[in-house]
């Protein structure tokens, strides 16, 4: 035989040796710990993750529900003073007896005109506010700057009732009952049968509910035919 087949042949079997020893060599227990080590710090990081993602999803669905919730309050807001504005518009259309300006459509036959034109011009111009213009928010600087330029005005009942009203409408109940109570006691003026319903409202709303149903009842005995008497009648129901 040749030695260049000799050499070959010797090659192969140094190949096949190495190669076995390489299977078949078990692993070491330092590669084992080092394994084992590597996948715990694995399991960790993807339960720290875990974690993270249950708490995020946590936050999410607290911040939807407060979302919701304000929202909610927001709509109700909204349609309350919807509401409130549409009762002011209704009211500011009910009939009266045909007279040259606005302001004296806004009096009644027990309510005097007054003598002085710049007080008759200030007042109906804050009255247009709400019955042309629907600017609400003008109408309130309006009708406080009147009754402090006109405090004992013949068209003080008049014009804290549209301020009570306003002031409702704005959920700003505190000083709409300073201005009904004006009306209140006022005992000839057309508007005080809807100021003393408004009064039990607002007291019913601070839970106030004694309050609240001495308003209804006085506007029930004082007013018995009246559409306040039938509202105060249905919220004496309820309060039952």
């Amino acid at each position: 035989m040749s030695s260049n087949k000799v050499m070959r042949k010797l090659a192969l079997v140094l190949l096949m040796s190495a190669a076995t020893q390489v299977v078949a060599a078990p692993v070491s227990a330092a590669n084992l710990d080092s394994l084992e080590r590597m996948l715990e710090a694995q399991g960790q990081v993807q339960l720290q993750m875990q974690r993270r993602l249950e708490q995020m999803s946590s936050d999410i669905d607290e911040l939807r529900g407060n979302v919701e919730r304000n929202s909610y309050e927001i709509k109700k807001v909204v349609d309350r003073q919807r509401d409130i504005y549409r009762e002011v518009d209704n009211l500011s259309r009910q009939p009266a007896k045909a007279e040259p300006t606005d302001a004296k459509k806004e009096a009644t036959s027990s309510e005097a005109f007054s003598s002085n034109t710049d007080e008759n011009a200030a007042y109906e111009k804050a009255v247009n506010l709400i019955l042309k213009e629907k600017d609400y928010k003008g109408a309130t600087k309006a009708f406080q700057s009147f009754l402090t330029t006109y405090p004992n005005s013949v068209y003080k009942p008049n014009a804290s009732y549209w301020l009570g009203q306003l002031f409702f409408a704005q959920n700003q109940l505190a000083d709409a009952a300073t201005n009904f109570k004006v009306v209140a006691d006022t005992k000839d003026s057309s508007k005080r049968a809807d100021a003393l319903l408004k009064l039990g409202v607002i007291s019913e709303r601070g839970n106030d509910i004694a309050t609240a149903k001495k308003y209804y009842q006085e506007v029930i005995k004082a007013y018995p035919n009246s559409t306040s008497a039938n509202q105060a009648k249905t919220a004496l129901t309820k309060l039952k």
